[in-house]
């Protein structure tokens, strides 16, 4: 089992790379200059801009220009914010847990309408509440979170005053953000889980454990939830990454200090440093958040061990 995980950790050493690449890349095709974007509204000199991009290092060719800025990142130095001149790693790091926290209450929201719908869906094939639960993830992958976060705060917030449309000074007013940030989480899972139900209880070890007089509530937690919760768990980590992308609009939507309005007042500013950076820990956080629900995906499913066991020898 070690051997497959250092493997599996091994696998994603490129990956690593190619995402520091592409990272290091947006310098280079945002158009403009950054020492102009550093000296904007100064009206600088020719000699004062080559003088800032002598400092910045960008008259030294491309491939040394990526060799200095993947060694700063191994000894954890994501740069300096164009704009306040504190580095990207700390602004990021006070940044950071609001966004995380933000995601995995969305991630805990799609799990906690998602599994049971989908469940009663795949338990009672073909009924009305099978109906219902279709049209909810239509519904669900269909309206876009940003217009549903709005729909929230008009109904929840504006008519009926329930609960905060903005900040984060309470515990309830993480509710509507993370409601609009998982409810198309909610659907997806609700309809994958349903599907496999129903496709695992027509399987024959299923058709068997039924014929010993099994009960339904022991078939499905020993025999089906198990392998129906296969595709949940890779749906999980796919997921997350897009929950990240959609805390952008989120946050900025509700009011939220996180990495999603600290990323679109950068992107406003052309603070150059700190987007490679915010773009960098996403990237990076889905890549070891994928490691992880593999490493989950071979408990459940030991036939991808034996597959990684026999590829290594």
């Amino acid at each position: 089992m070690i051997g497959f995980i250092v493997r599996r950790i091994a696998s994603a050493i490129p990956v690593v790379l190619g995402v520091t690449i592409l990272v290091f890349l947006i310098l280079h095709l945002i158009p403009g200059n950054p020492a102009q974007i550093l000296l904007f509204g100064s009206n600088p000199t020719s000699a004062q801009l080559a003088r800032l991009t002598r400092e910045l290092g960008l008259d030294k060719p491309l491939p040394v220009q990526y060799w200095h800025y993947l060694t700063g990142l191994v000894h954890g130095n994501l740069g300096r914010s164009y704009l306040n001149n504190q580095t990207v790693a700390s602004e990021i790091g006070s940044r950071l847990p609001s966004t995380l926290i933000l995601t995995a209450a969305a991630m805990g929201v799609g799990c906690l309408i998602g599994i049971p719908v989908g469940i009663v869906a795949g338990l009672r094939p073909n009924t009305w509440f099978d109906r219902a639960a279709t049209g909810f993830a239509v519904l669900g992958t269909s309206i876009p979170y940003f217009w549903f976060a709005l729909v929230l705060i008009i109904v929840f917030a504006v008519s009926l005053g329930w609960l905060p449309s903005l900040g984060i000074g309470s515990p309830q007013a993480i509710i509507l953000p993370a409601c609009s940030l998982g409810w198309s989480l909610a659907a997806i899972i609700a309809r994958l889980l349903r599907n496999a139900l129903v496709d695992t209880y027509l399987q024959p070890y299923m058709l068997v454990a039924r014929a010993k007089g099994l009960s339904e509530r022991r078939m499905l937690v020993r025999h089906a939830a198990k392998n129906s919760l296969i595709p949940v768990v890779t749906v999980l980590g796919l997921q997350f990454g897009n929950l990240l992308v959609g805390a952008v609009a989120i946050e900025v939507i509700f009011g939220r200090s996180g990495l999603g309005t600290y990323l679109a007042s950068a992107i406003q500013a052309k603070d150059i440093p700190t987007v490679q950076g915010i773009v960098l820990v996403i990237a990076l956080a889905y890549i070891v958040l994928n490691l992880i629900i593999d490493l989950v995906y071979t408990f459940l499913d030991p036939r991808i061990r034996r597959q990684w066991s026999a590829a290594g020898g």
